[in-house]
């Protein structure tokens, strides 16, 4: 790619009257869709120029085109009428180096994320309700990076530390551990060899990485959030027709972040204390040993507990400002409240590793009810937020909105399952290597065995599922077989050709049917997550050793799904870690978690702070400041033309401009899942009412899909305004069998390459002659108001 000389932007940037030459001018801005492309296959041309931003996003333009403003002037004729193309590249947002594979670790935490925007829509009157499920959803989100480090403790502190160095034949296996193994009888112990000494030293690995998150968050925190949108004064009457994307502080939620980060930064720091210290007082405790020390680890433990509250306080006490620009930071919280966890976790590793000679590590560290505990909360955490859910959805109830509105508590708790499952599988997979002999320790707390063995049922399930869709699939199959035949009438038939087609139908279909499925997993999971619950507590035994004394069917039962949850806890692990490494080295399979982070990864941190960052932050001011730049230093008319996840970006960005300056926009979108997926599962903010007003405030609207693509759909305003946007599904193919104008077989495209279809430049084309050739240019700040024009009655398109 080439680079101009100058930046074609400047002068827009600082005018503030349009100029004549170019106001005939149109613009038409295109941002692309999941998975990323080049600035040269959006303009269809080898060569281009970027015009403005940098090198993670910017606006490119095609080489002959570079210097449109200065040609306009002197060549009118050639440009008037000619709308210029400009592309948005944001894909290195989310599929940048090779780093960003390390971000699979995050995704239970991006998915709780999701859940906190999944909420139904709601009339005003219910801003405490609101305000109760965010504060439901962030607790559920603090409870996840607990489990994390739990799961980090468990591994460094109770299985290496306490239980294998404990063990002579378990440290004589791994050499590494022998220098914090008790000596033989008769010989001399190293000084490391005390319990609270190997846990002080072990503490530092979940330490670090709770450090090592804070980091990350911060580092794209810097990068994204940083972004500040356009400042602007409200006009007449907007507060109260405002869409909740189009508030000023929507996509700039730096100060709950910062706090977020803050109470989770201490959150971490106290579970490595927790784990250290309750362990040591537990033994000054029960031996009597030095008034001094059990008085130390009872203030030790009162200051851990007075910390919990003040993480809670901080999680509990704010959500979300989004009315304003919030520029506000709560400096001295988010300085000292991981300062002091991290001074307290001092104090604890100094009094875990004072001289205790008679203490020795036996069976299981104290502490096994903690998971236990945090799977108990989160079950709650999830039953609450589904009660509160159904009563928003209540209030406005609505057929499309996925599962009924309980998709948020759904998705909450595949949020804690996967958080679940990543924490077993590290510890049963560490405890199976530390322990080659078999036998030398006791392994992980009994719970993580309980939840491995719930796996084979749930997989049961799943495979059910499958099951039935496939069963639909046949059935849609056969009922796209005729749809076929009506589309491409007085075709020769070709039997093979009609089953790829309606086959393609009919898999492309199954997007719809993802609440159902997410909803009987997430049922399913609760429910085993329960039972395994309640055996673990019920038995504190392990399910095939539970199993004692029953019928022989039950016995073996237990055993088959212990062995074979446990290793398909380990090879799902092995798989996730396998996948993680391969992103790092291939780019194309990093190309491939880009696409998940495109979707997931559109919110802003509301819940959880060490979610993957909110690509939008950036994305979206970057569309706003673009279209009101140029705007208002031409005048000309603009299309702004999205694709997939660029038509929600286009959409949201249109939201964030004045009204008066959306009007002087027309939207394009394909592929698009404004309505399909976005509207169904996020509906507080694009439901039919958001979309129907974003019809309202744009000049016009246009929405193309067609039947094969998986992801696009029709937006299905109410109306009048279905038809206004939506046009009649395209055909896909585009011709069934060899034609003059296709002389080879056509390609069944679905989610790609719309705009090799003849609807899209037609359309196009349709919205430019709608927006008005001489548009006013705007009134400067201060000054005298410039006469308009008459207002055009709106036709359909």
């Amino acid at each position: 790619m080439e680079r101009p000389q100058g930046h074609a932007s400047t002068n827009e940037a600082n005018g503030s009257e349009r100029r004549p030459a170019t106001a005939d001018t149109a613009l038409e801005l295109l941002v692309h869709g999941v998975g990323g492309t080049t600035p040269e296959e959006m303009l269809n041309d080898p060569r281009t120029v970027r015009i403005t931003g940098d090198d993670t996003a910017a606006v490119f333009r095609r080489a002959d085109d570079a210097a449109w403003e200065k040609e306009a002037e002197e060549r009118p004729e050639e440009y008037r009428g000619k709308p210029v193309p400009e592309a948005y590249v944001w894909c290195n947002l989310t599929s940048g180096n090779g780093s960003r594979a390390l971000w699979l670790l995050l995704l239970p935490f991006m998915v709780v994320n999701l859940a906190h925007w999944m909420r139904p829509t709601v009339s005003d009157n219910r801003r405490r309700t609101v305000r109760l499920y965010g504060l439901l959803v962030r607790l559920a989100g603090l409870t996840l990076t607990v489990l994390l480090v739990a799961a980090a403790c468990e591994v460094a502190l109770d299985l290496a530390a306490w239980q294998c160095a404990g063990e002579r034949g378990c440290a004589e296996e791994h050499s590494w551990l022998g220098f914090l193994s008790p000596a033989d009888p008769g010989d001399r112990d190293s000084w490391w060899s005390q319990p609270g000494r190997r846990l002080a030293l072990a503490s530092l690995v979940p330490a670090a990485l709770t450090g090592l998150l804070w980091y990350l968050s911060q580092r794209t925190w810097s990068a994204y959030e940083s972004q500040q949108p356009m400042s602007r004064r409200a006009e007449p009457d907007e507060e109260h027709s405002r869409a909740g994307l189009g508030r000023p502080g929507f996509w700039y939620g730096r100060r709950l972040v910062a706090r977020l980060r803050a109470a989770h930064t201490a959150a971490g720091l106290l579970t490595v204390v927790a784990a250290v210290g309750t362990s040591a007082a537990r033994h000054d405790r029960e031996t009597g040993g030095p008034l001094a020390l059990e008085a130390l680890g009872w203030l030790l433990n009162a200051t851990l507990v007075v910390g919990a509250a003040v993480v809670l306080w901080v999680v509990c006490r704010r959500g979300r400002s989004e009315k304003r620009l919030d520029q506000h930071l709560d400096a001295t919280l988010v300085r000292w409240l991981p300062v002091g966890s991290l001074i307290l976790l001092a104090l604890t590793l100094v009094y875990a590793g004072w001289s205790r000679p008679g203490w020795r590590s036996d069976g299981r560290l104290p502490g096994d009810a903690t998971f236990g505990g945090i799977a108990l909360v989160q079950g709650l955490l999830v039953i609450a937020l589904g009660v509160v859910a159904h009563l928003l959805y209540r209030t406005h109830p609505d057929t499309r909105t996925a599962m009924r509105g309980l998709a948020g508590p759904a998705v909450a708790m595949l949020a804690c399952a996967l958080g679940g499952v990543m924490s077993g599988g590290v510890a049963q997979r560490v405890a199976d290597w530390l322990d080659g002999t078999g036998g030398t320790i006791d392994g992980p707390p009994v719970l993580l065995t309980w939840q491995a063995s719930v796996i084979p049922p749930l997989l049961i399930v799943l495979l059910v599922l499958v099951g039935w869709l496939a069963w639909r699939t046949v059935q849609l199959r056969r009922l796209e077989t005729a749809a076929v035949d009506g589309d491409y009438q007085g075709e020769p038939r070709d039997t093979e050709r009609t089953r790829r087609i309606a086959r393609t139908r009919a898999m492309a279909a199954l997007t719809d049917r993802a609440p159902r499925i997410i909803g009987i997993t997430s049922l399913v999971t609760l429910l085993l997550g329960a039972l395994a619950l309640v055996g673990a507590m019920a038995t504190d035994k392990t399910p095939d050793k539970a199993a004692d004394g029953a019928y022989a069917v039950v016995r073996g039962g237990a055993e088959t799904a212990q062995a074979l949850g446990s290793w398909l806890i380990g090879v799902g692990f092995i798989l996730f870690v396998t996948w993680g490494r391969r992103a790092y080295k291939d780019p194309s399979a990093r190309r491939t978690i880009g696409i998940l982070w495109d979707v997931g990864t559109f919110w802003p941190r509301a819940a959880h702070p060490f979610a993957p960052p909110c690509y939008a932050e950036r994305a979206v001011p970057d569309l706003t400041w673009r279209m009101a730049t140029w705007t208002r230093a031409t005048g000309g008319r603009l299309v702004i033309s999205g694709h997939s996840q660029g038509s929600v970006l286009a959409a949201a960005a249109a939201w964030q401009l004045k009204p008066s300056v959306r009007k002087r926009v027309a939207l394009l979108t394909y592929g698009s899942p404004l309505e399909r997926l976005y509207g169904r599962w996020f509906p507080a903010h694009f439901g039919p009412a958001a979309l129907s007003s974003l019809h309202r405030d744009v000049d016009c609207w246009r929405n193309l899909y067609r039947a094969t693509d998986p992801i696009g759909g029709p937006v299905g305003l109410p109306g009048d305004c279905g038809p206004q946007v939506d046009r009649e599904a395209l055909k896909d193919p585009l011709a069934y069998g060899r034609t003059e104008e296709h002389p080879l077989p056509a390609p069944i495209l679905g989610h790609s390459d719309y705009q090799a279809d003849p609807a899209f430049a037609e359309e196009r084309e349709k919205l430019l002659a709608r927006l008005r050739p001489e548009v006013p240019g705007q009134r400067p700040e201060g000054g005298p108001e410039e006469p308009r024009e008459p207002e055009l009655e709106p036709s359909p398109t």
